[in-house]
């Protein structure tokens, strides 16, 4: 239950510093994808339904109050948050290597899609600009700060992980 609660938290606090303090620190307009480093890191970290459930919250997050079309983030983060899940075998500790390519082919391929499903469907063909001036700086910048947050969320799910196994260890919760 503490889990639950924790990661809506997060989710809140994620979309809240995404959608006001970083639009305001924005680099040549484009400013860093902070939920799809949550979702991305979780799914690494949890595996694949973990990653599919902050997928989802963080897209429905998106939808209710940016979304055009209803779902349309909610799906695309919850793919993300699943097939993040996948590299759940090859997580390690210590090694921020993996996250930080995870996390920039998630927004490469979450930048991609956005890009065929709501600009290339309406006859806006002018990829290689969209290419250099949202999808390539976006990447950096999310993979830049994935450096520091990265950090703090793999310290929160090490906290978490610990007060599951002490209660798992408790003699009055044993069968």
């Amino acid at each position: 239950m503490r889990r639950k609660i924790v990661l809506a938290v997060l989710i809140l606090v994620t979309f809240l510093l995404q959608t006001t303090v970083f639009q305001f620190l924005s680099i040549a307009s484009v400013a860093p994808n902070l939920l799809l480093i949550l979702t991305a890191s979780f799914g690494l970290m949890r595996g694949k339904k973990e990653g599919l459930w902050v997928g989802f919250f963080c897209g429905l997050a998106i939808d209710l109050f940016y979304g055009n079309l209803f779902g349309f983030y909610a799906l695309l983060y919850m793919y993300m948050g699943y097939i993040s899940g996948f590299f759940y075998k090859v997580f390690y500790d210590e090694d921020i290597k993996v996250p930080m390519v995870l996390i920039a082919a998630s927004d490469l391929f979450y930048s991609l899609l956005v890009y065929v499903l709501q600009f290339l469907l309406r006859v806006r063909l002018d990829f290689p600009a969209y290419l250099r001036q949202i999808i390539l700086p976006e990447m950096v910048y999310t993979m830049v700060l994935s450096l520091i947050v990265y950090r703090l969320l793999f310290k929160i799910n090490q906290k978490l992980t610990e007060y599951e196994m002490e209660g798992q260890q408790s003699p009055w919760l044993r069968r």
